[in-house]
């Protein structure tokens, strides 16, 4: 069930990037070889805007059997945004090591189906946070086509915090609480096109973590029914390089 939905967000989106691979490429096929002398360069930098999409994997507790009134929980994809800095270390003619921070937007939300006399309701319980992201990762690049055109496909860990997890209200009795570090690993792929002044690329990448975030409240029911939640995300960017 992980792979199918993993494969159907994949299928949806990789679809308007490759739209846009193929818009970008007669701009950039024009016979001459843009930036041709940044494929000597040791260290450049750049920038990243993106769309991220993320919820939890949910992994009940053995008291979930022990509440009539709770029937179902599960966690929707929540939408989000992310800003950060591009550092590259050539490392390699076709590897380079990646780190860059980001400043990630996100709502993750965890919806309850109970049950009532009237009948089936959902609640919601929504956490908002924003992360400081630090992604350290290894890129592989394709050569050129076309002369200012290429694909890549990336792999990494990264360690997230949140800069939320202090507030007052996560440290309410009645909101499912989080963990403030996630560790996770993430993999992509995504092209780059060389324009004159600077590099353009549109990435697409998984997320997932590896440590439970769920930090249990004490005779909060919703908390109860909870054993293990570990972040899933998608993430679309572009980024610019120079």
């Amino acid at each position: 069930m992980e792979i199918a939905n993993i494969w159907s967000k994949l299928h949806l989106h990789r679809s308007a990037v490759v739209l846009v691979a193929l818009l970008l490429m007669p701009l950039v096929a024009q016979g001459q070889i843009n930036f041709e002398n940044h494929d000597n360069k040791r260290v450049h930098f750049g920038m990243l805007m993106g769309y991220n999409s993320t919820r939890f994997s949910v992994e009940h507790s053995e008291a979930f059997i022990l509440h009539d009134s709770i029937k179902v929980v599960e966690s929707p994809n929540s939408a989000g945004f992310n800003l950060g800095i591009v550092s590259n270390l050539k490392v390699g003619r076709r590897l380079d090591l990646r780190f860059i921070p980001t400043l990630i937007f996100a709502e993750k939300e965890l919806r309850y189906v109970e049950v009532s006399g009237a009948g089936d309701f959902i609640r919601k319980n929504t956490i908002e946070s924003i992360y400081l992201s630090f992604p350290i990762g290894l890129k592989y690049k394709s050569d050129r086509f076309y002369d200012n055109f290429r694909f890549y496909i990336l792999g990494g860990v990264k360690v997230d915090w949140d800069l939320a997890s202090n507030s007052k209200k996560r440290k309410a009795n009645d909101i499912v609480k989080l963990a403030p570090i996630d560790v996770g690993v993430e993999m992509g792929f995504g092209f780059e096109f060389y324009f004159p002044l600077f590099i353009f690329s549109p990435e697409i990448k998984l997320s997932r973590g590896l440590n439970n975030v769920h930090v249990p409240t004490e005779n909060y029911q919703y908390s109860d029914v909870l054993e293990n939640l570990r972040s899933r995300t998608l993430t679309i960017s572009l980024q610019f390089e120079g």
